[in-house]
Order: C-alpha cells, then sequence, then structure tokens
C-alpha cells in the first residue's frame, strides 16, 4: 500500500477534509491533493506530522508492505516493544535539528514529537522519542551527528538498552552501566572535552 493511498485513507478514517489536514500540516491543500495522488511527496517534517496526526509510526506510513490493518498506536506499539525486546532495544530521544542526514529517521519507531522552545534560535528543536532495535544502531546514528561550530559545535544524542547508557557524538561513541559511576564519570569527563557544559549532562537513566 502506498504512502499516497495510506495517507487518503487515514484522513477518511480521522474524518477529516484536504483543507482540514492541510491547516494541521502548515501546507496548502494543492500540497495534500498531490501527496494523495502520488504526484508528490511530504517532507521528512510534514511526515512526523502525519504520524503524530494519525497516531502511526513512520515505518507504517513509508514501508509499502505494511498495510494500515497491521497499524497499532505508536504508544502503545512502542510499550510492547521495549517490554518484549528490552534487551535489544535502543530507546531516547533525538533532536532533528542534530542530524545531518534526515534518512536516519528511517530507521526509527516514532512514539512521540514535541517541540522544545529553546529560548534562542533557532526558536524550537523537534524531540522524537524513539525505539529501534537496527543493528548497529549507535555506529550508524554517530555517522550523521552534526559537528560545526557554525550550527551549535558538538551535538550528542542520548539513548539506552537495557542497562547500558550511550552518549553518542559524530564519529564517537560513548557508553556506561547504569548504576556504575566510575564509568559515568569517564563519560561524562570525555564529554566536557567536546564542550558539553554539565547541566546538559543530566540526562534521563
Amino acid at each position: 500500500m502506498k504512502l499516497s493511498e495510506k495517507i487518503v485513507e487515514l484522513r477518511k478514517a480521522n474524518g477529516m477534509t484536504q483543507e482540514q489536514l492541510a491547516e494541521l500540516c502548515n501546507v496548502s491543500r494543492q500540497s495534500i491533493s498531490k501527496w494523495e495522488a502520488d504526484i508528490a511527496l511530504p517532507e521528512v517534517d510534514k511526515l512526523l506530522i502525519l504520524g503524530k496526526i494519525f497516531h502511526v509510526s513512520m515505518d507504517v506510513l513509508l514501508k509499502d508492505e505494511l498495510t494500515l490493518g497491521e497499524v497499532k498506536e505508536a504508544s502503545s506499539c512502542g510499550n510492547s516493544a521495549v517490554k518484549a525486546k528490552k534487551h535489544e532495544v535502543y530507546e531516547g530521544i533525538l533532536i532533528k535539528e542534530s542530524i545531518t542526514d534526515d534518512s536516519i529517521i528511517d530507521l526509527l519507531n516514532i512514539h512521540q514529537i514535541e517541540l522544545w522552545n529553546t529560548g534562542g534560535k533557532p526558536k524550537y528543536w523537534t524531540a522524537l522519542f524513539f525505539t529501534t532495535d537496527i543493528k548497529g544502531f549507535p555506529e550508524k546514528i554517530s555517522k550523521v551527528m552534526i559537528s560545526d561550530p557554525d550550527k551549535g559545535g558538538n551535538w550528542f544524542v542520548d539513548f539506552k538498552e537495557g542497562n547500558v547508557k550511550y552518549i553518542v557524538f559524530k564519529d564517537k561513541i560513548l557508553k556506561y552501566k547504569i548504576g556504575n559511576q566510575a564509568e559515568k564519570d569517564y563519560v561524562c569527563n570525555e564529554c566536557r572535552k567536546m564542550g558539553i557544559p554539565d547541566e546538559e549532562m543530566k540526562w534521563p537513566e
């Protein structure tokens, strides 16, 4: 089932007109019409908005082999996945603006999206709450993290797999066992070398 067909079906199932969906996505009605006619594809940020509106994951929207009959609400899918395969699943929060290649998002199951007010520029960050069981995920995400003084310096993403916490920069993967203070202290010292202030090291465990 194509993305265009899924958008049509999801919109109608939610009792929306093209105009109403366009307003929620902050696009024109013509854009919705083009998406549904398979003339154009939504940009990544619009796909994320569609997923949030319809409570489906990026996997469901983008993979033709998945039909809407297989859809579960994203939040419940994520919870069951973590419970069933907790030792194999990475879970965390990715700031969309911290990566150089949006295609990495295709590897994630997005369960929640939030806009965080930065109080500066850009005004908002897009926070993606995710899980993934992709093999070698830390190595893959490390290749697309931003490391550029003109774009905020060294960005990192933090996530965990079971009782192991990962802090991942561009081409640098740090990790420690949750509860092991010596390992955590080492990771924090390495983060300081990367220019990360202590207040940004209060990541959840």
